[in-house]
């Protein structure tokens, strides 16, 4: 390590002790210092950034070694609406639509949450109407078109980081995501530094305050947990893989890292199940994979959480009926939505169909212990 001393400054710098007097040592120049230098003394701004290099900040701080999938992953050949009635009916022709007589629908879309593809829409006297792809027709009146699938995607890896990154998510606060100096709300410290939406930063260590993780994204900035949809590498595979790739799911911090040849290759926010509709821990293997296929069920007595998917893209089923899978519903990520699937971007799902093998073992976890793992709480899971 190349270090500077500055000559010793013998009239100021003296102390008195029984053995007689002694010359203290001046500030080293600022540097890392892994041992003491013992000729100066690496106080004051060495200690500040030897602190840092300790976490992994070093100035300039090294960038994340990552890079943005191919855009064209997003692109699907389907087109999308959401049903947006009850009980909203499918003609078996467009005349019929166009009569708009409903007792003569062939069937009928009765789920709360139901989502339509379509192959053709046609315009008929300033009236629009879609020919679902499931068979038949709907009108505009109970079919809202979904302009395209929202375009969010992950990261491809160069290799794997030295430490956390994550994205920021400022949809799950109150306001700005506002960085403070210091981790914990009792002092209003806070940097000016507004991260926006999917912002990347990479976590170099946390510490716990009140009960809330903290995460601290940069030198002297701090975020909450609850903001951050964290990846923490861990290159060894977990209990019961023998082979070398994996797809890890953290439920806690709800994000997705998959490792190739003990590297991590990707990683993802994800949307996983929510309570009481949990992605069920443990150790899983793809079982299925299918490019698209239609979703539907309903778990209470009265049907108030029936869901109605067509083409879902990207499916890899590893739990009975949980399946990791793109949802071009979800427009924002990074926190339990489903019925117990594990939900991509519709770009993410794509990257993962075409990296993933049937038999590719599926590791799912919460390290905050709070997701239950007795199956007395499981049924067999959905979208």
């Amino acid at each position: 390590m190349l270090m500077a001393v500055l000559p010793m400054i013998y009239s100021p710098a003296w102390a008195e002790t029984g053995k007689g007097t002694e010359y203290q040592s001046v500030l080293c120049l600022p540097g890392i210092y892994a041992q003491d230098p013992g000729d100066c003394s690496p106080a004051g701004p060495s200690a500040y950034l030897t602190q840092m290099a300790e976490l992994g900040v070093t100035f300039p701080l090294v960038p994340l070694p990552a890079r943005a999938p191919d855009p064209a992953l997003v692109k699907i050949d389907y087109h999308y609406g959401k049903v947006r009635t009850s009980n909203a009916p499918v003609y078996g022709s467009i005349e019929d639509a166009l009569a708009g007589n409903r007792g003569n629908a062939v069937r009928r879309i009765d789920s709360s949450f139901a989502y339509v593809s379509y192959t053709e829409e046609q315009m008929v006297d300033d009236r629009r109407f879609y020919a679902v792809d499931s068979g038949g027709w709907m009108t505009a009146n109970d079919v809202s078109r979904i302009g395209a699938v929202p375009p969010f995607q992950g990261l491809t890896l160069t290799r794997t980081p030295d430490h956390a990154f994550g994205w920021v998510l400022s949809y799950l606060s109150n306001g700005p995501v506002e960085s403070k100096r210091t981790p914990g709300n009792k002092i209003k410290d806070y940097t000016g530094h507004i991260f926006n939406n999917h912002d990347i930063v990479q976590v170099y260590a946390s510490k716990q305050v009140n009960g809330m993780d903290w995460y601290m994204v940069g030198p002297d900035e701090w975020l909450p947990h609850n903001v951050v949809g964290r990846v923490i590498p861990n290159t060894t595979p977990p209990q019961g893989v023998t082979g070398d790739r994996w797809i890890e799911i953290n439920l806690y911090e709800q994000t997705m890292a998959v490792y190739d040849h003990r590297q991590l290759v990707f990683a993802t926010l994800i949307a996983s199940g929510i309570e009481p509709f949990w992605t069920r821990p443990g150790l899983f293997k793809i079982e299925t994979k299918l490019e698209t296929t239609p979703m539907r069920g309903s778990f209470e007595a009265d049907h108030s959480d029936a869901y109605y998917l067509e083409d879902v893209p990207w499916t890899m089923y590893f739990d009975e009926a949980r399946a990791l899978h793109g949802a071009y519903w979800r427009t924002q990520l990074g926190f339990p939505q489903s019925h117990g699937c594990v939900n991509l971007s519709v770009g993410d799902s794509h990257w993962l169909y075409n990296w993933a093998n049937v038999g590719d073992p599926v590791y799912v976890w919460d390290p905050s212990g709070k997701t239950p793992t007795d199956p007395k709480y499981y049924t067999a899971g959905g979208a």
